[in-house]
């Protein structure tokens, strides 16, 4: 009897044990895994699946035809770091500090103090509570440092990743050699100008003294020349070795790789990324995807050159097709392609003034007026949005309503089962209702567009109503008139002389005029002063939701701080290669 007994409660530990192990695998199994692709730059309307018909695009193509498809798809902001900081937090980038008030709209240096500030929580630090192991390979441009060049404050791994292989800042010409700078070029010239009228001048001097044309002492001379030399490492130090000290890759904390290689950067992401989802095969993971593809400056790789109807931008984007077919492959070979959600996007729209050697090197933003930089132009701010869950998610579905990439946070984080924080404003709204067809209304009334720190526009879905209004209080000015970009210089501007406030202001149906051209009226429009008093009330009542923060991007937090560097080897003779001994060893993660 007693051998019964112990035996018996021998089999129900056991049993116990086991419905404790099982229990545990049906909850991981209940949570998807969750791919996350971001293109850089790339225009809405580079893709077959959203009318392009000179550019290849087929991986992206069959994700949207076997998925769900948005077409009103649209960014916080139409430069790189205010964008990806509403993605990350689910909140426009003023409420954070990420919205610039000067004329330096993203993160410039990788020594910069600026960046995602520590008291954010983004989506990967929910998933990383609730047991998913997350990581970021590619570009990330929200900072690494804060006081010292080791306490990555503003790094991918403080922000809630298990890992991190890419980029901290961003791809920039001035990272190939022989391209010209995409880095303040104006004060560049306006510095090596300055310096050579002083090196002439001093010149003059040396020459005048030693004919005994000039009665100037050795010391005045001396001085005259310490004072020019600091004036060239003014320029020097920051913008000589620009690539040296930002063209870098890290593996979580370590730089690999300064400078690095572009044509190699490509596959190494690629390899990582494929990497990072084998080792992960067997437990819920979240895979941030950040392309360096599709900025300046282009790809050279032999392999898509001259495959494009639409020359070498047009072979970057299919080689950006190809590799994200590689990573859906990984996934399908893995059996992991009905338990994966799939998603990709462009952090803003193609960039209209981005020219190399007298070429156009920026994409299309389709039917969409504007583009980089230009907040309140769909150009700018309309942007792919795609996602894929077999068995899931309906396939060749469309969704016309308005989206917001800061719809991404509360939405994965409530398939992970986490929630979301209470103590702080979220703009994004759950996509999962809209993306299953329980709803085809979008949660999103009114959607604010900035330009750095500055309102620009504000777009209304009215209840009940399939009309979509925005209203344009500022619009950049554009060179020449006429055209839809500010080709007389790098990007339009945010204030200032460069743009034209509207009071009354512009008003459009986006709704049946897409390309907003066609500017409403009280003659035209009989709701128009309905319209606008409800415009503007909405600005209201978002103007009480801000509150004061330290500002991330101000001049003192954007310029370059030497003790900030990231920096391989001794400091600033910082170089080395991914392949260098000291970083050899295989992570563990």
């Amino acid at each position: 009897m007693d051998c019964f007994v112990i035996h018996w409660r021998f089999l129900t530990a056991v049993l116990s044990c086991c419905l404790l192990i099982s229990g545990g695998s049906a909850e991981n199994d209940s949570k998807p895994n969750i791919l996350l692709i971001m293109a850089d730059d790339l225009g809405i309307g580079d893709l077959g699946c959203y009318g392009n018909d000179t550019i290849r695009t087929p991986n992206i193509d069959r994700l949207a035809k076997e998925g769900v498809k948005l077409t009103q798809h649209i960014s916080a902001a139409a430069f790189c770091t205010p964008s990806r900081t509403a993605f990350m937090t689910s909140r426009y980038p003023i409420r954070s500090g990420m919205a610039s008030e000067s004329s330096v709209p993203v993160i410039l240096w990788n020594a910069a103090s600026g960046g995602l500030p520590n008291n954010e929580t983004t989506f990967a630090k929910i998933l990383q509570k609730q047991g998913y192991t997350t990581g970021l390979i590619g570009k990330w441009h929200l900072g690494v440092n804060c006081e010292n060049r080791t306490d990555h404050c503003h790094h991918p791994l403080y922000h809630g990743f298990d890992y991190f292989y890419g980029l901290p800042y961003t791809l920039v010409s001035d990272c190939r050699p022989g391209l010209p700078s995409e880095i303040m070029p104006k004060l560049q010239d306006e510095l090596l100008f300055l310096n050579q009228v002083i090196g002439l001048g001093l010149l003059s001097l040396i020459l005048g003294r030693l004919a005994g044309l000039l009665p100037v002492g050795w010391k005045v001379i001396g001085l005259l020349s310490f004072c020019g030399t600091l004036c060239f490492l003014s320029w020097y130090i920051p913008f000589g070795l620009f690539r040296q000290w930002n063209c870098i890759i890290m593996k979580n904390n370590d730089v690999i790789e300064q400078p690095f290689e572009i044509e190699e950067a490509s596959n190494d992401l690629l390899q990582e990324a494929i990497n990072f989802i084998e080792r992960n095969k067997e437990r819920p993971f979240l895979l941030y995807f950040s392309f360096m593809h599709v900025h300046t400056p282009l790809s050279e790789d032999k392999r898509f050159a001259g495959k494009s109807k639409y020359g070498q931008y047009g072979d970057t984007v299919e080689e950006m097709d190809w590799i994200i077919g590689e990573i859906t492959d990984s996934i399908k070979r893995l059996s992991l392609e009905n338990k994966t959600l799939v998603y990709f996007t462009s952090d803003h729209g193609g960039h209209l003034e981005s020219r190399q050697m007298g070429k156009q090197t920026g994409g299309w933003n389709g039917v969409y007026k504007g583009g980089k930089g230009m907040a309140g132009w769909e150009g700018g701010i309309r942007v792919p949005g795609i996602f894929k869950w077999p068995g899931v998610f309906q396939a060749e579905t469309t969704i016309n309503e308005p989206t917001s990439l800061m719809d991404i946070y509360p939405t994965v984080v409530s398939l992970a089962g986490g929630t979301l924080p209470e103590d702080r404003t979220i703009d994004g709204r759950n996509l999962m209702p809209l993306l299953l067809g329980r709803t085809h209304r979008s949660e999103h009334e009114f959607m604010f567009h900035y330009c750095g720190s500055y309102l620009h526009a504000v777009r209304w879905h009215p209840k009940n109503s399939d009309a979509v209004y925005k209203a344009h209080y500022v619009t950049p000015i554009f060179s020449p008139e006429g055209a839809v970009g500010c080709y007389n210089t790098r990007y339009c501007m945010c204030y200032g002389p460069g743009v034209m406030h509207h009071d009354p202001p512009l008003l459009f149906d986006i709704s049946v005029d897409p390309s907003e051209m066609h500017v409403l009226s009280p003659q035209t429009e009989p709701k128009y002063y309905n319209i606008i008093k409800q415009l503007q009330a909405a600005v209201e009542e978002h103007n009480n939701t801000l509150t004061d923060v330290p500002k991330q991007m101000s001049f003192y937090n954007v310029i370059w701080k030497p003790w900030l560097q990231p920096c391989c080897g001794t400091f600033p003779f910082c170089s080395c290669s991914k392949n260098s001994e000291m970083h050899s060893a295989d992570d563990p993660n």
